[in-house]
């Protein structure tokens, strides 16, 4: 396989991420040989079957818009959803490519107008978001002006979907790495650092954010999105086996409990600036994710609890500075 990462490569080589090539060239390698068996495979003959079109407009507003739908004939838009509808499921976007609308499990945009008003203005700055999906936020980071937008997550899958919305937008200042946060060195090199849905997932959440820390140059800011519940700074809800029928979910902390966690790692002035309850229509099934989604992981008599009996979703951005 020739190494699909060789672009990024080269843009880091004369930026302030110089550094990471101490150590990505081998980590990436090892993936894309790992990677060569399974799905991973079939996906990269999907990418490879993606038409060349012009898409001479773009917008990467509440919904990510590449190429009109005039610009191909019906065939080509035939081709191009039936490649792309073999990448479900789509859970972060939504997006419309030519005129093909992929109707998302997650309304990904309402989690983005919650924060933006928020956070440091992104022109300009290096940004990196850690357990970024498909990478539909990568896209409303570049819209606002960020100068280089890296995001990272493992799954195969999710990659693919990137890779598939970059062929119709190829942005060089846009990458998305399938790399999981513990393999990350200290670069202490981003203006701004997102991790968005993730901490939840982490067995040792303080060794996590203290991971994100340790991305962030001095100064830098921290967007951290994640499940809450409500209570003080001693609050912290350790599910059983299962939370919304998730199995990989470990401590959910009170928002105060959260800032008091930063604190001690150092994070200067931690502030919870949204808490909302999750929604039917934010997260859902669609003809794009036809798997089960929030309606099936709560209590069908009472919303406000999961189906183990746990406080409904509540998710909440904490801003905080290194």
């Amino acid at each position: 396989m020739t190494d699909l990462f060789i672009p990024f490569y080269q843009q880091i080589a004369g930026n302030r991420l110089a550094h990471w090539l101490q150590t990505l060239p081998a980590q990436l390698a090892l993936w894309q040989k790992e990677a060569l068996h399974g799905d991973f495979h079939r996906w990269q003959k999907v990418l490879a079957q993606l038409p060349a079109t012009t898409v001479s407009s773009k917008e990467l507003g509440d919904t990510i818009t590449l190429g009109l739908a005039e610009a191909i004939d019906e065939g080509q838009r035939k081709r191009i959803e039936h490649l792309l509808r073999q990448l479900m499921p789509w859970r972060k976007g939504p997006f419309n490519i030519h005129g093909i609308y992929i109707d998302t499990e997650w309304r990904s945009d309402w989690k983005w107008q919650r924060l933006l008003p928020h956070i440091q203005p992104l022109k300009n700055r290096f940004v990196l978001d850690v357990g970024c999906g498909s990478g539909y936020h990568l896209w409303r980071m570049r819209e606002a002006e960020a100068d280089f937008v890296v995001g990272i997550d493992p799954s195969q899958l999710f990659y693919s979907q990137f890779e598939a919305i970059k062929h119709f937008n190829p942005d060089p200042k846009v990458h998305l790495l399938p790399i999981g946060c513990d393999e990350l060195p200290e670069l202490q090199a981003f203006d701004t650092v997102f991790s968005m849905g993730v901490l939840y997932h982490r067995r040792s959440p303080l060794e996590f954010l203290q991971q994100l820390k340790m991305q962030l140059r001095p100064g830098g800011e921290l967007v951290l999105e994640t499940l809450v519940v409500e209570g003080d700074e001693h609050t912290v809800l350790v599910p059983g086996e299962r939370y919304a029928k998730m199995r990989n979910v470990w401590f959910i902390p009170s928002c105060a409990a959260l800032c008091h966690w930063l604190k001690r790692l150092g994070f200067k002035s931690p502030r919870v600036v949204d808490c909302s309850p999750t929604s039917l229509q934010e997260q859902r099934a669609t003809a794009w994710m036809e798997n089960e989604s929030l309606i099936d992981f709560l209590d069908p008599n009472d919303h406000s609890k999961t189906i183990e009996g746990y406080p409904a979703p509540l998710r909440a951005v904490i801003v905080a500075e290194r």
